[in-house]
Formats: C-alpha cells, structure tokens, sequence
C-alpha cells in the first residue's frame, strides 16, 4: 500500500465518523491551545522538575537530600590604610577610577572606625554622606566633594584621569585632619 492509497482511506474512514466542519473546528482549537501554551511557556511549567535516578550499569542510587551550605562568615573589614595602599597600586598602574573608588572605600572605613557612620548594605553616596554630615557636620565639606568625584567617574562613566585621584588626596587628608581635629597648617605643638 502506497502512502497516498493510506492517506485516502484514513481521512474516508474519519470522515465517516467525524463531520468534516467539526474536525477543521478541534484542529484549530488544537493549534490555539498549542499556540497558547507555547506563548506563556515559562509560567507553567514547575520552577523545578523531579529529577530522575540515572541508570548507568549499576542500581539506582538513592535520593540525597540537597547539601545547604554552611553559613559564610562574615569578610573581616580591612583598615583604612589597605584600601588606601590599593588606591596607591591602582593610581601607579593609571587606573584612576579604581583608585578613587578604593580612596573613598578608606575614607568610609575611616567613618566606620571612628564611629562616626554606620554604613548598610546598598547605601548611596549621597545617603552616605547625609547620615556622616548630620552625625559630624565637619566632615561635610570633603566628604561632599570627594562624592561628587565618585558618583562623576562611576555613576556619570566619565573618564578618570590624575587630577581626580590627586583631589581624592586631598579631600581625603581633609577629612583625616577634620577626624583627628588637627589644624590645616600641621600638628599642634
């Protein structure tokens, strides 16, 4: 039997029991149901599908609970003066963003050692600077200006270039006078 030969008398025979009308009818709410399933495919199917034992050769192996992993502890906080250092190592290499990122990371540890602010997880600049200001209002001023560098270079993707990590120097030595209540001109006799 030649596959048209089968063709024809399949669709004869279901012909016979089902009105041609009806069946062009289920096809299409076929395609649509498929059509349906295949656009919002994602929300229906389980987030995760049971997973089968493998069978390779030997016994199914029995199903171990999933492993939950142990509690990270905490990274401990690095002083003020390694971030320093590594704004110092970017700086040397020409990489002047990074290093005014690490400049205000040790400005920023060095509000946190001295109490000053308490920064939390997704803190903004600006935030950052609000809560130091209205704990110290001394810190303000450079504070402030070494922020605007930062949101410049990171947030605004403006190119760095020395003259931002040399005012990040300062701003950052204005700050540490203002925390050690030191005069501009040098150490109190």
């Amino acid at each position: 039997m030649t596959f048209s030969r089968w063709w024809t008398e399949t669709t004869a025979a279901l012909g016979d029991l089902v009105p041609l009308p009806l069946l062009a009818l289920l096809l299409v709410l076929g395609a649509v149901l498929v059509a349906a399933g295949w656009y919002t495919f994602p929300a229906w199917v389980p987030r995760r599908l049971p997973r089968l034992p493998r069978r390779r050769g030997g016994p199914a192996r029995e199903r171990t609970p999933p492993r939950v992993p142990a509690p990270r502890a905490p990274e401990p906080e690095l002083p003020a003066a390694a971030y320093v250092s590594l704004a110092d190592r970017f700086a040397a290499e020409g990489r002047y963003a990074e290093a005014v990122r690490e400049r205000l990371r040790a400005m920023v540890r060095e509000l946190t050692a001295r109490r000053v602010v308490r920064p939390e997880p997704g803190m903004t600049v600006a935030e950052l600077v609000r809560a130091a200001t209205d704990a110290r209002p001394q810190v303000g001023a450079p504070l402030e200006a070494a922020g605007e560098i930062f949101s410049e270079l990171w947030y605004g993707q403006r190119p760095a270039a020395v003259e931002h990590d040399r005012r990040m120097r300062e701003h950052a030595a204005d700050l540490d006078r203002v925390l050690t209540d030191r005069p501009e001109d040098g150490p109190r006799p």
